[in-house]
Order: C-alpha cells, then structure tokens, then sequence
C-alpha cells in the first residue's frame, strides 16, 4: 500500500474513532454504529471494519482511560499501605468506569461467556497494572487469599451499570464500592 494510503488510512481511522468517542459519550455502550458511519459520513461497512464488534468499539474508546488507569496502577504501586493503595485505585477505576460511558461495557462479561480478562484487552491491561497492587496487599494480609483482579473487576464492573441510571451515579458507585469495601458487619 503507498505511503499516502496508509496515512488517509490512519486519519480515517482516527476521525471515526473521534466520532465514536463522542457517540458513546452522548449515548453510552449501544451507542449506534450506523449513526456513527452517517456523522463520519462513511459507510456502516467501513466503520465495521475498523470495529468488527462493538466491544472492539468500546475498547478503542476507552483506550485512554484505560492507559491512564494503568499509568495510576504503576504509580500507586510500592506506595504506602497496600491496601490503601489498592482501594484507591479501584476507586480509580469506579470512578472512571462510571465518568465514561461504554467504560464498564468495555470492561464486561462478553456476550459468548468468556471470563471478564481473557479475549478484553481493557480488562487484560487494567488486570496487568493492578496485580502487583493486589499481590502487594495479599501479601501484606490486607485482602484475602484468592481474590482475583478479574473478581475486583467484576465488582467494579457491577457498581457502575447499576447505578448508571441514578441521578446521582458517581455518589451512588462511591457508596457501593465502599459498602463493598467494609462489608455488611458494623464497626469492622
């Protein structure tokens, strides 16, 4: 392919994506790819292309922030208390996941079963960056042996669909992840 394809090729990916972005920002994860080829004014097939499935939408979406939750991972990591730092970056992550749309469907179960972290590139890198945090604070006996970064995610992912419809979704995750967090057991 010459040098100038590849190139128009490369701006034409990004302007759909820049489109998609502000698609699934107005309309969340069922964000339309249909309306999405009309406002990039090109064809459905060429946006399908690019994105075979939605979930490929939603990952490129999120790629971002999924970078900048993963920068936060490495800077949390060796901070402090372990399980402080470990809170404070899922908290990170609520937090994004409930601020961007598409974010917690990117970060989904998919639809053939899979686990949350196998085939989701979303999922695989915030699982890469948070392990050591997790490994940390296992190892310090600050959270329990067996829990997986694919359950936290899973978590996380839980608090922001269900409580994406509230009015107020960030309070409401905030409050959920900390209910998660000390449990059901007063004074613990």
């Amino acid at each position: 392919m010459p040098e100038c394809q590849r190139a128009d090729a490369r701006r034409n990916y990004a302007h759909i994506l820049a489109v998609a972005e502000e698609e699934v920002a107005a309309q969340g994860a069922g964000a339309s790819l249909e309306q999405i080829a009309r406002t990039a004014r090109v064809g459905s097939a060429t946006v399908r292309r690019h994105f075979p499935t939605r979930r490929a939408l939603l990952e490129a979406v999120s790629e971002n922030r999924i970078e900048a939750l993963c920068t936060r991972a490495h800077e949390l990591t060796g901070e402090g208390d372990s399980r402080d730092a470990l809170l404070e970056w899922l908290g990170d992550v609520v937090a994004y996941s409930v601020s961007a749309r598409g974010l917690a469907a990117a970060l989904a179960y998919d639809d053939t079963g899979t686990d949350p972290v196998h085939g989701n590139s979303c999922a695989a890198a915030l699982e890469e960056a948070g392990s050591p945090l997790l490994r940390r604070a296992v190892r310090d006996g600050a959270v329990a042996t067996g829990v997986t970064l694919a359950d936290l995610i899973t978590l996380v992912v839980g608090i922001a669909l269900a409580t994406e419809h509230h009015p107020e979704p960030a309070a409401a995750a905030d409050r959920l992840f900390r209910l998660t967090v000390a449990g059901l057991s007063p004074g613990t």
